[in-house]
């Protein structure tokens, strides 16, 4: 593994041979009624879409939806993007080695971007809120997973480190745009984005590939995060210093209406000030990362020479569109 070529720095029609991370293996269908399998592989450097048209369902039920396999195949050049032509694939069991060299991490200074976190909370002015924010600071186990879990399984910031990553750049928006609002409660809202998606420390599981742990499954980081935040505020209230119940109702409110709407999973609709502030927020840096890293670095930025075949990417569902890759001041005209 130590002498494999990463994906972004393969070329076109180049032979491939090794494990890959797969993400939604799917069995599709051609125009002419045959079966084919289509996925995302990635290593550590991005992902692209794969392709095997030899296929047929005994070979696919016996691939994992979100797993490791090992390939053979080729890479080809597909409107605009830099596809792998799979000749063989089976499932595998990766090595500490693979794990190494697959799954993706932040680029940034974990210890530097915990520290920037731990002053925010220790610098808030409300003695509660403070009281709160030590309370998580000092849960060693919780705070270890929290500098090493994803934010997402695929759509964003989704390697190890990416959730404290996604939190630090929320907390930064909120520290621009807060001041632009004279009512705006900025404590409640810093303390809102610090909780919002901490239970995903549960929800989430890292250690041998991405997955959904039990807890994720059968409860969810939203419900996780609203217990862990009851636990903590009778931490507080044990040790002196109690979350008043206002404030706490709306810090649970936070959590719950986050994503915005029912729809994309919400409990409850913001209806304070300080959670449309965070939902919005957060869709902002999700949708900014997402957009970012699809047309010019990251993860899924895929290649960026025009001779693939063209400035946009495939469709993007969680941004319902096909992005244009270029920075246009960087052209010729």
């Amino acid at each position: 593994m130590s002498n494999r070529k990463l994906i972004r720095d393969l070329g076109p029609n180049e032979l491939i041979d090794g494990v890959f991370a797969i993400y939604n293996c799917q069995l599709g269908q051609t125009k002419t009624g045959k079966p084919f399998i289509k996925c995302m592989l990635a290593d550590r450097s991005m992902r692209t879409p794969g392709r095997m048209w030899n296929a047929t369902q005994e070979l696919f039920q016996q691939l994992p939806t979100d797993g490791f396999v090992w390939i053979d195949g080729q890479t080809q050049p597909y409107q605009g993007e830099m596809q792998i032509i799979i000749q063989q694939i089976r499932s595998v069991e990766p090595t500490q080695e693979d794990l190494e060299a697959l799954l993706p991490s932040t680029e940034y200074d974990v210890d530097e971007m915990f520290e920037e976190v731990s002053a925010c909370l220790r610098g808030l002015q409300h003695a509660p809120l403070r009281a709160l924010g030590e309370a998580y600071l000092a849960d060693d186990a919780l705070m270890t997973r929290f500098r090493r879990a994803p934010a997402a399984m695929s759509l964003h910031h989704a390697y190890i480190g990416g959730l404290l990553e996604h939190t630090l750049n929320m907390l930064h928006l909120a520290q621009v745009i807060c001041p632009l609002y004279e009512h705006l409660n900025r404590e409640l809202v810093l303390v809102g984005v610090f909780l919002h998606d901490l239970g995903k420390c549960a929800e989430l599981a890292w250690e041998t590939g991405f997955r959904y742990s039990d807890d994720g499954q059968l409860v969810g980081h939203i419900a996780r995060g609203v217990i862990w935040l009851q636990q903590k505020a009778d931490q507080c209230a044990g040790q002196g210093t109690p979350v008043p119940e206002p404030v706490l109702q709306v810090l649970h409110h936070i959590i719950l209406s986050h994503h915005g709407t029912p729809e994309f999973g919400a409990l409850k609709i913001p209806a304070t000030p300080e959670a449309i502030a965070v939902s919005m927020i957060d869709n902002l840096d999700a949708k900014m990362h997402m957009a970012l890293s699809a047309t010019r670095w990251g993860p899924d930025a895929g290649a960026k020479d025009e001779t693939l075949g063209g400035h946009f990417t495939e469709k993007i569902w969680a941004l319902s569109t096909r992005m244009y890759r270029p920075d246009p001041t960087t052209l010729k005209a």
